[in-house]
Order: structure tokens, then C-alpha cells, then sequence
């Protein structure tokens, strides 16, 4: 490890802000103008964005055989989206979650991450398992835009014109392309030089692949989530931080997988590992998020200190698992016999006390 490992990680984590400003303006300027919400170009054009370092990574390594970093650096990235970027937006501020999160995106998240799941228990994403997935993905998008300009397209052109003047000023749509374009290559760059750097920390500690891809890679492919997300939360673009999350985690799966197994050679293969343990958990996760969402659409600032507590408990257990720890027994005991289950009935209660408050109003 040397001193210039040390200086492009800096040099990236500079890049991945400075690109997440500029993006977040001018996305959220582009959504106006062309009568599309903030909401869908935050699930969609943001989304894809700031995912683009994931495609990147599990495209290159499906490509040369690292099956085990590309699969952990999605199922890491999904696991970090929610429980890191929602937790620290919302430590912001109190984030409103849209009623079409809860009632389409969110179900559409579990449902895609139970696919992989399923797609994934013969051991390997195929070929035309990954046809199947990038056509989702295609579909998706399509339908938030479709949807998005049929619902409220004058309202929000209105609201643009307000806010930055005139609409269709060739001048202003120039600048705000040039901005996006720019935010876009700045989170790229950025976090390639992130990655790479942290990677090859990683390994000079001779951490497995599959550990580097759920936690270095992962967390370093999802700065720009985190830079925008925590940007967009700053300049109170609630639906662009929000959206950008949930958004990625499709994306990730739709279209980072499903391209994936496509440009590998044998497709991408699922380690039991990941079947037994971090696959479920990405699923929980994105389950998790219906209950939270459901109680009063609001992410809360204890939301949010609950969800980076999990993620902690979880890098825990990836590090007690990879170095083989004497406490790696009871921590899962405490783990799944006590912790889990008293989540699951908290969520309960709040889901049914959201209910009930809306069901008096």
C-alpha cells in the first residue's frame, strides 16, 4: 500500500461530492422542464446515474470470472442503499416518502430482490436469466416516465418556471445537460479511484473476494448514492434522496445483474454463501422498508439511527465471519433469536399503529 493509494482515495471522495452537486441540480432542473417529477428522475435518471460505478464494477469482473465480487458488490451496494444512505439523509432531515414508493417502487424493489433470489438457487444468474431481468428493467423505466408526464406534467413545469424561469430556453437546457454530464463523470471517476484504491487496502489485508464485494466494493460503488442522496436531503430534494435509494437498488438488480450475466461467459454464478446469508438480508431489508415507509410516509430520524445500527450489526457479522471469530456463535444467537424477532414485532406495531392513525383521520 502506498502513499498514492491513499491520495486517489481522497481525490475520489472529492470528485464523488463536487459530481453529486452538480448532478442533483441539474437532473432535478432537466425534471422540470420536461414535466417529469422529481420523484421519477430520482428513481430513474439519478438512480442509474449514480449506480453506473456498480455496472461498471460487475460488468468488468462478471466478464473476467470474479463472480463472487460482482454478485457481492450488488447484494452489498442494495444492503448499504437502504440502511446507510436512507439512515444518513434522514439524520438530516426527516425525509416524506411519496405514497407511489410505498404503494409501486418499493413493492417492485422486494419483488425483483426475491427474483434474483429465486433466479440465483441453481447457483447460477444465466444468460437468459439476465434477458429476463435487463427487459424489467426497460419496462420500469418506461412506465415512471410515462406515468410521471401523464400525471403532472403542467403542474410541474409550472413549478419550474417559478423557481428557474422559462422552460424552454435552449440556453438553460444546454447548461443543465452540461451539468448533469458533468456530475455523471465526476462520480464516475471518482468512485473508479475510490474503488481502487480501497480494494487494494482491502487486500493487502487478504480479505476474500466476496467480503471485499459486500463491503469495500460495495460502499465504494455507493458513494455516489450517498454524496447525492445527502446533497439532494441539503438542497430539501426529499424525493430525489428518497427515490435515488430505491431507485438504485432496481437498477442494481434489473439492469447491473441482468447485464451482467449477459457478457459473462458462463453467466454469473451464486455462492451458497450468499444464498444462505446476504441474499436474505438484502430481501429483508427492502421488506423492512414497507413498515417504515407505512408510518406516516416519513423517515424519522430514529428510522435512521435504526437503520445505520443494523448495517453495523451486519458488518459485524461479516467481519466475524471472515476471520473466523470465537464470538461468531453467540453474536448470531443474539442476532436471530433475539434482535431480529424484536425488530420484526416493532415493525409490526408500527405498521399497525400507522394504520390505525390513518384509519381515524
Amino acid at each position: 500500500m502506498t502513499v498514492s493509494t491513499i491520495v486517489f482515495l481522497i481525490l475520489g471522495l472529492i470528485l464523488l461530492i463536487g459530481g453529486a452537486e452538480y448532478l442533483v441540480r441539474g437532473a432535478s432542473r432537466l425534471a422540470g422542464a420536461a414535466g417529469v417529477s422529481s420523484l421519477v428522475v430520482g428513481l430513474t435518471v439519478v438512480a442509474f446515474g449514480t449506480s453506473s460505478p456498480e455496472l461498471a464494477v460487475s460488468v468488468v469482473s462478471a466478464y473476467k470470472g470474479q463472480a463472487d465480487l460482482a454478485m457481492g458488490n450488488v447484494v452489498g451496494s442494495n444492503i448499504f442503499n437502504i440502511l446507510v444512505i436512507l439512515g444518513l439523509s434522514a439524520l438530516i432531515i426527516p425525509l416524506v416518502v411519496a405514497q407511489q414508493l410505498v404503494r409501486f417502487d418499493v413493492p417492485v424493489m422486494i419483488g425483483v430482490s426475491i427474483l434474483m433470489f429465486l433466479l440465483g438457487l441453481d447457483g447460477t444468474i444465466s444468460r437468459w436469466d439476465g434477458l429476463l431481468l435487463f427487459g424489467g428493467v426497460l419496462a420500469y423505466t418506461v412506465f415512471l416516465i410515462r406515468q410521471s408526464r401523464r400525471e403532472g406534467s403542467a403542474a410541474v413545469k409550472a413549478e419550474y418556471e417559478v423557481e428557474f424561469g422559462h422552460a424552454k430556453q435552449p440556453a438553460a437546457w444546454l447548461k443543465n445537460i452540461g451539468l448533469l454530464l458533468v456530475g455523471l463523470a465526476g462520480l464516475v471517476l471518482g468512485s473508479k479511484w475510490l474503488v481502487d484504491s480501497a480494494v487494494a487496502i482491502a487486500r493487502a489485508f487478504e480479505v476474500s473476494e466476496l467480503i471485499i464485494g459486500l463491503t469495500i466494493v460495495a460502499a465504494g460503488t455507493s458513494m455516489p448514492e450517498v454524496a447525492t442522496s445527502v446533497v439532494a436531503a441539503l438542497r430539501g430534494e426529499r424525493d430525489i434522496a428518497v427515490g435515488n435509494a430505491v431507485g438504485s437498488n432496481i437498477f442494481n438488480i434489473l439492469c447491473v445483474i441482468g447485464f451482467s450475466s449477459i457478457v459473462a461467459p458462463s453467466g454469473i454464478a451464486v455462492s451458497s454463501e450468499a444464498l444462505r446469508f446476504d441474499i436474505p438480508v438484502m430481501i429483508g431489508v427492502a421488506v423492512a422498508c414497507l413498515p417504515v415507509f407505512f408510518s406516516g410516509y416519513l423517515i424519522t430520524r430514529l428510522n435512521g439511527v435504526i437503520f445505520l445500527g443494523f448495517y453495523a450489526a451486519y458488518l459485524i457479522h461479516l467481519i466475524f465471519t471472515a476471520t473466523r471469530h470465537e464470538a461468531l456463535g453467540d453474536y448470531q444467537v443474539a442476532l436471530f433469536h433475539y434482535v431480529l424477532p424484536l425488530t420484526a414485532l416493532t415493525l409490526f406495531f408500527v405498521t399497525w399503529r400507522g394504520f390505525k392513525i390513518k384509519s381515524a383521520a
